[in-house]
Order: structure tokens, then sequence, then C-alpha cells
């Protein structure tokens, strides 16, 4: 399945690893904007095997979804297609390869705080809350590091999207508190969703982080680049880094909670089928997701990952609701939730379409 999906990037982008000799800036930023929304797509479903896997817990699937997204994917990909790849990042400038490592190392404790909260709050809800946070921080932020902030035809236009993408992020997220309260019947279920809510927050600024590194680790690309490789293949290296880095905690506090809980004989229970292959898929769509965005953000000029970033959030939060539903995390909701959320996802998709549209200014 790693094969595929490198065969697949290498087929959609209709690139060889090499730059190609042709520049394209129409067709590139058009492609760009697809692969960001299928980066989204991956993103936002990629959680709905955890509700669906039998017998084991939490620190099981989430370690064996660590291990296939931020270890074996990465390096699968990049030895394959960058074969001289621990060269060329000892060639890159040592604090773009720092900042890689220590933002990835930071943001393996916010993906953490993700999974506990789907655990506690549900697909739907848990992604809401922590794209909200993670989309405002990730948009602008990258913009103030590159000295890029200002109000021109571009940015404004994108500024636009991100309000209306936290307008309907604050109308999915009022649904969801309705949809809490209604449901709560005892003091346990109100601290239980209070956590959730804590490690949402937490878990949008830890994601927010992630972006902000992956800008600050793009000389790493450009140096790549100057090999003659593809843009995308560098930002292929900058998640090797990036997720190996935040690997470790997510794998240590799994390896706590096994022994912790007794839990890691259940690694060898019955049905891998379902077990480590919901596992597994959970980490190939994710990590899908995050290959796909390196290589939509070179193609959408400059300021790519303020970009790329709301608009594969947004997609990912409208494939997410949908799972919740799919799912019934909003079968016992009453209707003025519903409408409300539906409201929200109706905002989100005008963000999609101006984030969509700033990229073409």
């Amino acid at each position: 399945m790693l094969r595929g999906m490198l065969s697949c990037q290498l087929v959609i982008l209709g690139l060889s690893p090499r730059r190609p000799s042709t520049d394209r800036p129409t067709v590139m930023i058009t492609l760009g904007i697809v692969l960001a929304l299928a980066s989204g797509a991956c993103n936002g479903v990629f959680t709905t095997p955890m509700k669906l896997i039998p017998r084991w817990k939490w620190e099981n699937i989430w370690f064996v979804f660590i291990v296939t997204s931020c270890v074996a994917m990465p390096l699968t990909i990049v030895s394959a297609t960058v074969p001289d790849w621990p060269r060329l990042l000892s060639a890159s400038p040592p604090g773009a390869v720092r900042a890689a490592g220590a933002f990835g190392f930071a943001w393996g404790f916010g993906a953490i705080l993700f999974g506990l909260s789907v655990d506690r709050l549900g697909v739907s809800l848990a992604n809401t809350l922590v794209l909200a946070v993670s989309s405002a921080l990730g948009s602008l932020v990258p913009l103030m590091l590159q000295g890029e902030l200002a109000f021109e035809r571009r940015q404004i236009v994108l500024f636009l999207g991100v309000g209306a993408f936290l307008l309907g992020l604050g109308l999915c997220g009022s649904a969801g508190r309705m949809r809490d309260r209604q449901a709560a019947v005892g003091a346990t279920d109100v601290v239980t969703a209070f956590a959730g809510y804590a490690f949402a927050v937490g878990a949008g600024v830890m994601s927010a982080i992630f972006n902000i590194g992956f800008s600050l680790a793009l000389p790493i690309t450009a140096t790549i680049e100057s090999f003659g490789y593809q843009p995308f293949l560098g930002t292929n290296c900058i998640w090797l880094l990036m997720l190996g880095a935040g690997s470790i905690p997510n794998m240590a506090y799994c390896a706590y909670l096994m022994r912790k809980h007794a839990s890691g004989h259940l690694l060898l229970g019955p049905r891998p089928d379902k077990t480590w292959g919901g596992s597994i898929l959970m980490g190939l769509l994710w990590g899908g997701s995050i290959f796909l965005y390196g290589a939509a953000a070179p193609m959408l000029g400059d300021i790519g990952p303020s970009i790329g970033w709301p608009l594969s959030l947004a997609t990912a939060l409208l494939v997410a609701n949908a799972a919740g539903f799919l799912l019934g995390e909003w079968r016992q909701a009453e209707r003025r939730a519903i409408q409300r959320m539906r409201a929200g996802i109706s905002v989100l998709i005008a963000a999609v379409v101006l984030c969509a549209a700033s990229s073409g200014l």
C-alpha cells in the first residue's frame, strides 16, 4: 500500500523526482488546491477506524497508528525517492534541521492530546475544536514569521477565509456543546467532557506549532531542490524529521499506559484484521494527508503554508463531521443542535472557497 501511495504521489503530480524543465503556474496552483483538499479528506476520516476497532484500548490503537504514520511511512517514502537523504540533510541549514526536530517533538505532545480528545468527545466535535485553534494560528503565524504580513488583495481574501473558518467552527462547537449538555447525565460525564475540551484546545495549539515548524524548516526544501530534486521531495524530508521526532513522546506515553493498564498483551489478541488492520489504516490515512499537504504547499506560491493549511483543515473538518454523523454521534441530539451544525458546515464551505481563491490572486 505504501508503494501504491508513493507511485500515486508521482503520477498525480505528473512529475519525476527531478525538477521539470517547464513552468506551469496555473496548472500547479490548481493541482496544489486539489492536493490540499485530498489531504484534508484523509485527515478528516483517519480517526473513524478508532471508533470501530474492537477489544483494544486507546494506547494499543495509538501506538500502532504512530509507528505506521510517523516512522514506517516517512522512512519508506523518503528512502525510495531520495536515497541520499542523509547527505542532503547534513548539507541543509542547521537551524532549519533543528527547527524541524524541535517543533516536531513539541507537536508529538499535541498528537497525544488529540487522540485523547477524540476518545472523549467523538470524531466530529474533537476535530472541530482542534481545527478552530490550529487554523487561526497555523495560517497567520507563518506569515508573521516570514515577514509577509500585509494588507494586499491576496492576503485580505485569505484573512476573510480564516475569519469565515473561525465563524463556522464557532457554530459547530456551539452545536457540539448543546449536544453534550443534552447527553450528560452525571458528574462523571461533565468531568470527562471538560477534560476532552481541554485536550482538544491543547491539541489545536500544538497542531499549529506543527505548521509553524514546517514553515521554519522550508530551507531544507530549498537545499534539496538545489540538488535537482522536486520541491515536494524536500518537504518529504522535512516530514521525516518532524514526524520521527514527534513519534518519541507518543510511543513513550503509549508504552507507559500499556504497562500501567497491563494492556500490552492485547497486541497479540484475536482478529488482527480489525485491530492491527484498523490502526494501520489510520496511520496510512493520516500519513497520506501529511505527504499530500507537503506536495501541495510548494505549488501554492510563496505563502503556500498559509493558504494550504486552512484549506486542508477546513476540508478535514467537513469530512470529520460527516463521519461523525455516520457513526451516530449526533443521533440523540436535538434538532436545534443539528441545524446549528449544518449552518456551521455551510460557513466552512464558504471558507474553503475563499482560501482556495486567495491562492490564485
